[in-house]
């Protein structure tokens, strides 16, 4: 028998073994995964040695996990697999906010805060408020929802990333919208930043010459009783990046000016200097 005659026996052999299994999703997910695994075994002609090192890498993947860092989403994120997935399941009804990727930091719980509490905890960028609605498809208003808000500080990182610099929950927030759905928070305008590099991931961007910069963004999940939640980003318009996202999240209606507002009244109410960036969006759901 030939190497191709065997190589399809095997194929074929792993798949019968799953006729037992009792779950067909299941079955069907798995019968597909291994056809396509042993396709690209056989495309490629992977060698002994390739698969050792593939079986290395994913090895040090996991072994690079801990409580708040999720390196096998990182690694999904910059393969395409994350928006991929996303794309796949993410159609909305029109006008409803597009999602994108959850990306590896929602790792730890959001404090509760308050309308109008700043998460910047730290200070060092450009202090700005970011305000706006939760609504419904047809424009009603959303009292009630709530806000999952999560973003990098002013240099560029996770507080899980630097624990000795930040404190728990910095740049950080949850937050319940008012009887009008609106919402809003005091915080700095974020920068672009790489993903984590020191691990496994950093090494295959590094093998394949690619950057791992992100846009600037500011992470959300916002939800409401009897709606879809959706998580999703702002970018920032002008942002270094937006062309070339290493995790490719981007989407065109999720980028968002960050206007200089020039209010010395509500510079006071929101407790900012005037002038102030202000960033004015709504969160769109559609109903479940």
């Amino acid at each position: 028998m030939t190497a191709d005659a065997t190589s399809t026996t095997v194929t074929d052999q792993a798949v019968n073994s799953l006729a037992g299994t009792a779950d067909p999703r299941l079955r069907e997910l798995l019968t597909g995964l291994i056809r396509h695994l042993h396709a690209f075994a056989r495309e490629t002609r992977l060698t002994q040695a390739e698969w050792e090192r593939a079986i290395s890498f994913l090895t040090a993947t996991g072994q690079t996990c801990t409580d708040t860092r999720q390196e096998f989403i990182l690694l999904s994120d910059v393969l395409g697999l994350s928006m991929l997935v996303e794309t796949i399941n993410g159609d909305r009804a029109p006008g409803a906010t597009e999602s994108t990727v959850l990306g590896p930091f929602h790792m730890t719980e959001s404090p509760v805060r308050r309308l109008g509490e700043n998460i910047d905890l730290v200070g060092g960028g450009e202090p700005c408020a970011v305000s706006g609605r939760v609504l419904s498809g047809d424009g009603t208003p959303l009292p009630g929802a709530t806000i999952d808000v999560w973003q990098a500080d002013g240099n560029g990182f996770y507080d899980v990333q630097r624990p000795d610099l930040q404190p728990p929950g910095n740049g950080r927030g949850l937050f319940t919208a008012d009887a009008e759905g609106s919402f809003r928070f005091r915080t700095c305008v974020p920068s672009p930043y790489p993903i984590p590099t020191d691990g496994p991931v950093g090494d295959l961007l590094r093998a394949t010459g690619r950057h791992p910069y992100r846009p600037a963004h500011i992470h959300f999940i916002a939800s409401a009783d009897g709606h879809a939640p959706v998580t999703t980003h702002i970018f920032v318009a002008g942002s270094d990046y937006l062309d070339s996202d290493a995790v490719f999240a981007v989407k065109p209606s999720l980028v968002q000016d960050f206007e200089l507002a020039d209010d010395p009244s509500l510079a006071r109410e929101l407790g900012l200097p005037n002038p102030f960036r202000h960033a004015r969006f709504d969160l769109v759901l559609e109903r479940s």
